[in-house]
């Protein structure tokens, strides 16, 4: 009868251990516009990984568009597991809407920021327009590229950075209210998010000067074959887009661990290299050592250089009817 119990018990144990072996789980990163590549090959390292240690067949799928667009996705409905956005108040929007847990940006290290970037110039091949620094984009006959702050993560940094950009070497608020009204007066053409402005300025060649994240200035240069090349301004802004794990979602989906294990994974050596390969900064100090070659040096700005929180920024600069509602009017 024992030997029955014990053959029966390891039978169970047996069809326990397949039906793990068995499981598998999906995720959804929601992240901002030019991070495809990034994350494609993140996942590629991470997901055989996962699925050795845990035993779980692990599929990652990938959502990409403007930071605030994305943002608002996710609250309206889009089931992120982890949403991997261009900044800090797109995250805490979600926090708001009750969907990621008070104190997120606490649950990874450094601010659960993997990286940083700054925004950067691309120019025509010759670097035709003489463009070396922020003054010279809004020289007569210069045509700017860059996204919709409304929209996009990029577009708002690439304000923030021009705006800084005159505060920071001594200018008053109005010299910088003056440099970013002539600044998009110059721009034809707003699209939603980084990647299109990429398309614009590379495929369809509108513009002389593209304001533009770090990592796609080197992509573009790439796709353009030698058509385009980069121009790093003495002066930027800091980015340091953070990530986070959507709660709400994971804790109905039963897919927490996973998430975890997913964001844990881009701070480790294989991650942080992973990252700095695809022209991100990484924190790992001795990361970033073996890869400064890829970085130029450039002074970086935070946001609390020119308000006093980033949900102050969010306000003063883009929310309804403040800065930039007060001198752009969208062309007909």
């Amino acid at each position: 009868m024992k030997k029955i119990l014990f053959v029966a018990w390891v039978a169970m144990l047996a069809s326990i251990g397949s039906g793990a072996a068995a499981e598998s789980l999906t995720l959804l990163n929601v992240s901002y516009d030019p991070t495809r590549e990034l994350w494609r090959d993140v996942n590629a390292h991470f997901i055989p990984a996962y699925q050795k240690s845990a035993g779980t067949t692990l599929e990652i799928k990938q959502s990409h568009g403007g930071s605030g667009t994305q943002a608002r996705a996710v609250i309206d409905g889009l089931d992120a597991d982890v949403v991997t956005l261009a900044m800090w108040p797109d995250t805490d929007a979600i926090r708001k809407a009750k969907l990621i847990d008070d104190g997120w940006e606490k649950e990874f290290p450094h601010d659960s920021s993997p990286y940083s970037s700054t925004i950067v110039f691309v120019v025509r091949k010759g670097n035709p327009k003489n463009i070396k620094d922020w003054p010279d984009i809004v020289k007569p006959g210069v045509e700017i590229v860059t996204p919709n702050p409304k929209t996009s993560g990029n577009g708002k940094f690439s304000f923030l950075a021009a705006w800084g950009a005159v505060t920071e070497r001594g200018g008053s608020e109005a010299d910088a209210l003056a440099f970013v009204t002539k600044l998009y007066g110059q721009t034809p053409v707003l699209d939603l998010g980084a990647r299109g402005s990429t398309t614009t300025f590379v495929q369809k060649k509108i513009g002389d000067v593209h304001l533009t994240w770090e990592n796609e200035a080197h992509l573009e240069v790439q796709e353009a074959g030698g058509a385009v090349e980069i121009v790093y301004p003495p002066i930027s802004v800091l980015a340091e887009p953070p990530v986070a794990i959507v709660d709400a979602n994971v804790k109905r989906k039963g897919t927490g661990a996973a998430a975890k294990a997913y964001l844990d994974f881009l701070y480790t050596a294989e991650g942080q290299d992973i990252i700095a390969k695809h022209y991100f900064r990484p924190i790992d100090e001795k990361v970033f050592a073996a890869h400064t070659a890829s970085f130029p040096d450039v002074k970086r700005f935070p946001v609390t250089a020119i308000a006093r929180s980033w949900d102050d920024a969010y306000d003063k600069y883009f929310g309804d009817g403040k800065i930039f509602d007060s001198f752009y009017k969208p062309k007909k």
